[in-house]
């Protein structure tokens, strides 16, 4: 494999051509991109690449810059004719000056290039076979350095990788194309045979419920996220026939190939190109040839693929894990994911549960949050999962993208099928499965009631939040990845009220360095253009854990060690951050909060890492400001009981109430058989929000509510009775709370507060509570 160099000409070779990869949609637009960069770095005239045709014989133009474009597609030769055919047929490069009087030399007049008197061939090399050719021509005489060879040989083996890609996917999908085409012959053949009309289609359908995560509706074909597979318990094979199973993991590995390039385009798309690369090193590994010959060679030993991939891939992680490096631990998991893929190739899974290959709706055991940073969030209609974690992270940035989720659906893996048809009313927490034409019908309705609702909630969003009384109240959202500004601002959110900043960490292949934190944060804090940024530090553990930051294994990690706690027991990592949060300040208004924090130790130990943060970038000249408020989250019952003293060392506070809850009542958010105890309205839960508000304003310090419990209207209607006037939400309630406030008196809110503060029965309190807002929504 070439190797990696840095030449002369700025940036990392390889670097270049992934990027022109990602920009591009189809193999001609690749090579075209390609030559104009070649020709551009190494300051020739010409670059034209040139590939084999189908006959394994004929070398063909099919990208050129600087030679006429409509040689392409028409200037042909043979191996071995012409300077170029020499370079492909000698497997090495060809590099000659005044190239007309070499003896090989092969004029052709569409080209046009008798004008150029130095000539420099590279050719495109797989598997000791040729595949093309890289040919740059000069006006003037020119002697190639052997720096400016290497680093074409370096782009003519990234070049043959993209060439081999494009093929492998072109066969792919023939082959699919050709597979639908026989199972349609196949099924018209047997309702002919069967006496069924042929318009007539088979559907059975089926009703299953669910709690519902986020309200509305959604219709569409099932997208399965299928579940990963574990590298363990593959049982081997009595009889293996070897030649089927090294064709078998032949196809596999071709497969996840084409798949891994589909990852990095899809990840770049949507998170940036830095976040995708990792994908670039996976398909650098499926192509090693040290990797498919231990692959080869177990099987041929007489095991199966699926036992081969399991056992070579578990030597790998084996030898990783005793490596205390945090580089070869990096290898661990991309050999891992690696491994994971493969195998759902080889066992005829469809491929990455990751790449949607059509809007629909998603169907999943357990969502993480890894999976939903990196979900193409456009195709994702409605989220279904086995799983009833109706609090869970993943669900909470499901909600942040407005998209309709029911949880704790069981057994949807069992009844739904890929392409299934489906009907989600996570209104009503039912979802059908191949519906018939009357429930079609009523939905088909029924969507277009929430359409026009929506329509009636859009006149909203740009409206300020003012309650009917005239009192302004501050509606933030709830950000998790860049992706999400765009979402935040439509829906008229007034800035943000807590950045989640895991998400980012956990779509990438190592800890992101302090430029490439500034650099997302300056795009959040410029999106919202003067408002308000309020960015919590990373908060790890829990149900949040990152692929490369090895974690150690807990009872209960939801209380072990999370959130500020890894912080500072890495300070460096820690220091970084917020290094770079005080660079983003310069560009807009920016809060820092900490969160977890459980006594005065932890918030002063916080504050010193930011004080030498800004000593580091003061130290270096490095431009950043020194006046971002501080703030803590109030989400563990120990920072209640210190509430006065955490308030002399902060200028705001936030309350979690996702996690504050489920500490103050010992109910893990996540675990279904308990689900019933978290309770937002359990009557403890209130009145710490009252007094935590009430001393808030004593102080002089600012108070916003940022879990989800404000995206309820009886909920918010408690809270604005307490006198808390700012909250964070998910984005796509604001609209619909906007509407809700302008409805809403607060001397009526206060009256419902100090009711409900009085019961000591959480039923009691919602029953009241709804029956207000029921006479609210009705006047």
């Amino acid at each position: 494999m070439p190797q990696r160099i840095r030449s002369k000409f700025g940036v990392t070779t390889l670097e270049d051509i992934s990027a022109l990869i990602l920009q591009s949609h189809d193999l001609n637009e690749t090579l075209r991109n390609i030559v104009a960069l070649i020709a551009k770095r190494m300051q020739t005239e010409v670059c034209s690449i040139y590939l084999l045709d189908n006959d394994n014989e004929t070398l063909v133009l099919r990208a050129t810059k600087g030679l006429s474009r409509r040689a392409v597609g028409k200037v042909s030769m043979k191996i071995g004719e012409g300077l170029t055919g020499m370079a492909a047929q000698n497997r090495r490069a060809v590099a000659i000056q005044e190239p007309e009087q070499h003896p090989r030399y092969r004029y052709f007049k569409e080209t046009g290039e008798e004008k150029y008197h130095s000539f420099l061939g590279i050719p495109l090399i797989d598997r000791n076979a040729p595949l093309g050719v890289i040919v740059l021509q000069t006006r003037e005489k020119r002697l190639f350095s052997k720096e400016e060879i290497s680093t074409l040989t370096t782009i003519a083996f990234q070049t043959t990788s993209v060439v081999v890609t494009a093929r492998l996917l072109d066969r792919l999908n023939q082959k699919e194309e050709e597979a639908g085409r026989v199972a349609r012959e196949l099924e018209a053949a047997r309702r002919v045979l069967s006496g069924q009309p042929e318009n007539e289609t088979e559907s059975y359908s089926l009703v299953v419920r669910g709690l519902v995560a986020y309200p509305g509706v959604a219709a569409g074909p099932a997208n399965i996220l299928e579940e990963r597979l574990g590298l363990s318990d593959i049982l081997d094979e009595g009889t293996v026939d070897i030649p089927a199973e090294l064709k078998r993991l032949d196809e596999a590995l071709e497969k996840a190939r084409i798949q891994t390039i589909f990852l990095e385009k899809q990840v770049a798309e949507r998170l940036g190109a830095n976040e995708a690369a990792i994908f670039h090193t996976h398909l650098m590994i499926l192509e090693d040839r040290g990797f498919m010959e231990r692959l080869n060679e177990g099987i041929r030993g007489g095991h199966s693929a699926p036992y081969v991939v399991e056992k070579v891939i578990a030597e790998y992680l084996a030898a990783f894990n005793k490596m205390d490096d945090p580089y070869l631990r990096e290898r661990a998991a991309d050999m891992e994911d690696i491994g994971r893929r493969l195998l759902t190739c080889l066992l005829g899974g469809d491929g990455p549960g990751l790449i949607l290959k059509q809007a629909g709706i998603l169907v999943a055991r357990q969502i993480l949050p890894s999976d939903m940073a990196s979900l193409d969030h456009t195709r994702v209609t409605g989220i279904v999962t086995e799983s009833g974690e109706k609090n869970s992270h993943a669900v909470i940035m499901a909600k942040s993208l407005g998209i309709p989720a029911l949880v704790g659906v069981k057994g949807a893996l069992k009844h739904i099928a890929p392409d299934d048809a489906l009907i989600l009313d996570a209104n009503s927490g039912t979802l059908y499965i191949n519906p018939g034409e009357t429930i079609v019908e009523e939905y088909r309705r029924l969507q277009e009631d929430q359409d026009r609702e929506q329509t009636r909630l859009e006149e909203y969003r740009d409206r300020p939040a003012v309650t009917a009384d005239g009192v302004a109240i501050t509606l933030r959202a709830n950000i998790g990845l860049v992706s999400d500004v765009p979402v935040a601002l439509r829906n008229g959110a007034d800035g943000v009220g807590l950045y989640r900043t895991e998400f980012p960490y956990m779509t990438r292949s190592e800890f992101p360095d302090r430029d490439d934190q500034y650099q997302l944060y300056r795009k959040v804090i410029e999106g919202f253009a003067g408002q308000p940024v309020t960015i919590r530090t990373l908060d790890i553990g829990g149900d949040k854990a990152l692929p490369y930051f090895q974690h150690p294994k807990e009872d209960n990690p939801f209380m072990g060690w999370r959130s500020v706690r890894v912080s500072l027991d890495n300070r460096e990592i820690f220091r970084t951050q917020i290094e770079a949060i005080l660079m983003a300040g310069v560009h807009g208004p920016v809060k820092m909060l900490f969160p977890m924090i459980s006594c005065v130790d932890e918030l002063l130990a916080c504050k010193e890492v930011v004080f030498e943060a800004a000593a580091n970038l003061r130290r270096e000249g490095i431009e950043f400001t020194d006046n971002v408020p501080l703030g803590i989250m109030i989400e563990v019952p120990a920072a209640v009981v210190m509430i006065r003293r955490l308030a002399q060392e902060v200028e705001f506070f936030s309350l979690g109430t996702n996690d504050l809850i489920q500490y103050l009542l010992a109910a893990d958010r996540n675990n279904p058989l308990v689900s019933k105890y978290y309770d937002p309205l359990h009557p403890a839960v209130l009145r710490v929000l009252n007094k935590v508000n009430r001393t808030a304003e004593e102080l002089g310090k600012g108070v916003c509510v940022c879990g989800e419990m404000s995206s309820d209207p009886a909920n918010l209607l408690a809270m604005l009775g307490m006198g808390i006037r700012e909250f964070s939400l998910p984005a796509p309630f604001i609209p619909r709370t906007k509407a809700f406030l302008q409805r809403v008196n607060l001397d009526t809110a206060r009256q419902a507060c100090q009711a409900v503060l009085e019961l000591d029965s959480a039923a009691d309190i919602r029953r009241h509570l709804k029956n207000i807002v029921a006479g609210i929504d009705n006047n």
